[in-house]
């Protein structure tokens, strides 16, 4: 994710306009979840300023400082005190599932497991922790497998009572110096710990590359409600096909816009073909260009003419000129690229 993440935790970058993390937030919330403790590092600040108590969300959120980045058992492993010995819900922050976490939760306040892990069925399981099933029942997980012994990855969801903690207690860190969250699920049902399953319905997104985090944004956009402000305006050239959400006293001139696509508030487009999968965030400034494919953050302006953006992750107060070419562009905050005219 870098450059983007030099500037800001890859966590709050922006999917339809809305920070990668705020949407586990809101399955937290729908899942009837209401105490939040949040793992932090470097990026404390940034989440604090985000995230705040929580109340927008009708969640109570403590923020528990982990000081290095050891693996995900030893996040929970840092997080002990706040989880004490209560049953728990683990959601990585960077993660985006279609369906919700409500159905999980039910299962396991239903079935009362040692653990319940989240499935998805991917067509390279070697780049994911893998599991194996009898049923429902998990009987072994190995860590990016060379030969997978199946194409269900592990997704960044679990829930766990705490059987799990003594078995984190005995951990050795991996070859990476991590103590892996695999290692932990495998020492309970090593141990004799009822491990179950639940395969996502719908789609999982890891959002912790460029290509995965436009897959994402399109993905959501998909499901995106047709709005547009009483405040924006639209002159007589300007045309609008499929789905579009346009934020407050936003204008477009002259302007095609190719749904599903979201326009934040207080931008101006001028002389632009815009879409589709495309999310423009607050006072952004197009003048002269398209842009297709792409996320473009708060207070960008991208002028041609002749300027074609696809395929891009652009961050916050970027600067783009020049034209005409086609380009792929991955940039960090406060960028300015002039292109050959």
């Amino acid at each position: 994710m870098r450059p983007i993440t030099f500037s800001m935790a890859k966590q709050l970058v922006p999917v339809a306009n809305k920070p990668v993390l705020f949407y586990g937030l809101e399955a937290m919330r729908e899942a009837g979840i209401r105490d939040v403790g949040i793992v932090v590092g470097d990026t404390e600040a940034e989440i604090r300023a985000a995230v705040g108590e929580g109340s927008r969300w009708s969640l109570r959120v403590t923020y528990i400082r982990q000081d290095e980045p050891l693996g995900l058992a030893h996040a929970v492993k840092t997080a002990r005190p706040y989880l004490i010995d209560e049953p728990f819900l683990m959601y990585l922050g960077d993660n985006l599932i279609k369906s919700g976490v409500r159905a999980l939760v039910e299962e396991f306040e239903r079935e009362r497991p040692n653990a319940t892990i989240l499935l998805c069925r991917v067509p390279n399981p070697q780049d994911f922790g893998v599991a194996e099933l009898e049923g429902e029942r998990v009987v072994r997980l190995e860590e990016k497998p060379v030969q997978p012994r199946s194409d269900y990855a592990l997704v960044g969801v679990y829930l766990f009572d705490a059987t799990i903690h003594p078995i984190i207690e005995q951990l050795s860190p991996s070859k990476r110096g991590e103590l892996e969250i695999t290692d932990a699920i495998q020492g309970l049902i090593e141990s004799g710990g009822h491990v179950r399953s639940h395969v996502v319905t719908g789609w999982w997104k890891d959002t912790g590359t460029v290509e995965a985090i436009l897959d994402a944004n399109s993905l959501v956009l998909e499901d995106l409600t047709p709005e547009a402000a009483e405040s924006a305006t639209f002159d007589q050239d300007s045309i609008v096909h499929g789905v579009t959400s346009v934020g407050e006293e936003s204008v477009l001139h002259r302007t095609t816009v190719w749904g599903p696509t979201i326009i934040g508030e207080r931008c101006e487009l001028y002389c632009v073909q815009v879409g589709p999968n495309v999310s423009i965030g607050d006072r952004c400034v197009l003048h002269e260009c398209t842009v297709e494919n792409s996320i473009l953050m708060s207070g960008c302006c991208i002028q041609g003419p002749g300027l074609t953006i696809r395929d891009s992750l652009i961050g916050s107060d970027v600067t783009v000129v020049g034209g005409p070419a086609e380009v792929r562009l991955v940039l960090g905050d406060s960028s300015h690229v002039r292109l050959n005219q």
